[in-house]
C-alpha cells in the first residue's frame, strides 16, 4: 500500500494515536522489522509504507511476523485481564446468597481494596456497592414476577431487613412491591397514540411522569407492548387532555428546535441512569460516540455497557439515544429502527 493510501486508512490513524480501544480489532505488522503489534503499542511509530494490517494475531504469525516483546499481542491485554478479573467478581456477587463486603471481593481478586474498587468502577462504570444494589433489585423483581411473597423476595435477594428495601422500593420498582408483584395492579397508566413522520408514536404516563415513548409501524403493537410490561395495571387511553402530551412529543419529532420539557418517570440501574442523564445533555444537532459517553460518566472502558444502556432506553427522543453514533460517525443500531435514527438526526441537523 502506498504511503498516501495508508495515511487515508482509518486503521493507520488509530495506530498513530495509539488508540487502546482498537486493541483486538486488528493488528499491524512492520515489514522492515518482521514484528507485529497491537494498535496501542508504545513503540516508535513505523513509516506508514512499511505497515501491513491483519485481523488476528494468528494471521500475522502465519505471514511470518513475530509478536512484539513490548505490547505482547499474542497474550491477553492488560485490559482483557482486568475485564476477566472483574467479570469473576460480578459472578461472585450474583451467586452469593448474602451481600459480600468490599474486603472479601478484593481479597478474592488478589488486589488491595483501593485498587479493586477503582478497577471495578473503571470496567463496569459503577462501584461494587452500586452493582450489588442493582443486582439485589433485579432479583427482587424476578422473585415478585414469579409470584413469591414480598417478604420472601426481599430476603431471597439478600436484603437483611424489610426496611432497607422499602426505603428504595419506589425508586427501584416505580410502585409498591405488592403492586409490582401483581403486575402493576392498583396503578394507572394513561396513554395515547398519535402519528408522526416516523410512524405511530405512543406516549404513556404514570403518576410519576412519562414512562414510555415508543415508535413503530403498528399502533396496536405499541399498545400491546405497553400492556405486556404491566399486564394488570389499568391502562387508560383516548383521554383528550392527555393527547396534548402526544402532540408535544410529535411536535418535537417534527421540529426539534422547539425542545422537549416533560416530567419523566425514569427507571433503571444506577449505571443506566448515569448514561441516560449524559444523553440528555447532548444538544440537538450534535452527536456523541459511545466512547464519548463512557468517558463523560467516568467509565472510559465501559463502552459496551453504555451501548447496552442506550438499547435499554424506553423513552424515545426524551432520552435522545439516537444522538449516539460509532467512533467513525456512522449510525449503529436503534431500538426503534436505524432508519428512524437517521431521520431524527437529519431533522436535528436542519438549522
Amino acid at each position: 500500500m502506498s504511503n498516501r493510501n495508508m495515511e487515508n486508512d482509518p486503521r493507520w490513524h488509530r495506530v498513530a494515536q495509539r488508540d487502546k480501544s482498537a486493541d483486538g480489532e486488528f493488528y499491524y505488522a512492520v515489514r522492515t522489522t518482521g514484528i507485529y503489534c497491537r494498535p496501542s503499542c508504545a513503540a516508535r511509530l513505523p513509516r506508514p509504507e512499511n505497515v501491513v494490517f491483519y485481523a488476528t494475531a494468528e494471521a500475522a504469525e502465519r505471514a511470518g511476523f513475530r509478536p512484539c516483546k513490548r505490547c505482547k499481542p499474542d497474550q491477553a491485554s492488560l485490559a482483557e485481564q482486568h475485564a476477566a478479573l472483574i467479570a469473576e467478581a460480578c459472578r461472585l456477587i450474583e451467586n452469593a446468597e448474602e451481600a459480600l463486603d468490599l474486603d472479601a471481593l478484593a481479597r478474592h481478586a488478589g488486589l488491595s481494596i483501593y485498587y479493586f474498587h477503582r478497577l471495578f468502577k473503571t470496567v463496569t462504570g459503577i462501584t461494587p456497592k452500586a452493582y450489588m444494589a442493582a443486582h439485589r433489585a433485579r432479583r427482587v423483581r424476578q422473585q415478585l414476577v414469579q409470584g413469591n411473597s414480598v417478604t420472601e423476595a426481599i430476603f431471597d435477594a439478600g436484603y437483611n431487613a424489610n426496611s432497607r428495601f422499602y426505603e428504595k422500593s419506589d425508586q427501584l420498582l416505580g410502585m409498591t412491591p405488592s403492586n409490582y408483584r401483581a403486575g402493576g395492579a392498583n396503578t394507572e397508566i394513561r396513554f395515547a397514540i398519535g402519528e408522526c413522520s416516523l410512524g405511530a408514536i405512543l406516549v404513556a404516563r404514570s403518576d410519576r411522569g412519562i414512562c414510555a415513548i415508543s415508535i413503530g409501524d403498528d399502533a396496536d403493537a405499541l399498545a400491546r407492548d405497553l400492556q405486556d410490561r404491566f399486564p394488570n395495571s389499568e391502562l387508560i387511553g383516548g383521554d383528550a387532555d392527555f393527547e396534548q402530551w402526544v402532540a408535544q412529543v410529535v411536535g418535537f419529532v417534527e421540529t426539534p428546535a422547539i425542545g422537549l420539557d416533560l416530567p419523566l418517570d425514569i427507571r433503571g440501574t444506577a449505571f443506566q441512569q448515569r448514561v441516560w442523564q449524559a444523553l440528555r445533555e447532548i444538544p440537538a444537532g450534535q452527536t456523541a460516540s459511545y466512547t464519548d459517553i463512557a468517558e463523560k460518566i467516568g467509565a472510559p472502558k465501559a463502552v459496551r455497557a453504555v451501548a447496552g444502556a442506550c438499547a435499554a432506553n424506553t423513552l424515545a427522543v426524551a432520552i435522545p439515544c439516537h444522538r449516539v453514533v460509532r467512533n467513525d460517525g456512522t449510525i449503529s443500531g436503534y431500538r426503534w429502527g436505524v432508519e428512524r435514527k437517521r431521520a431524527l438526526l437529519e431533522k436535528e441537523s436542519i438549522p
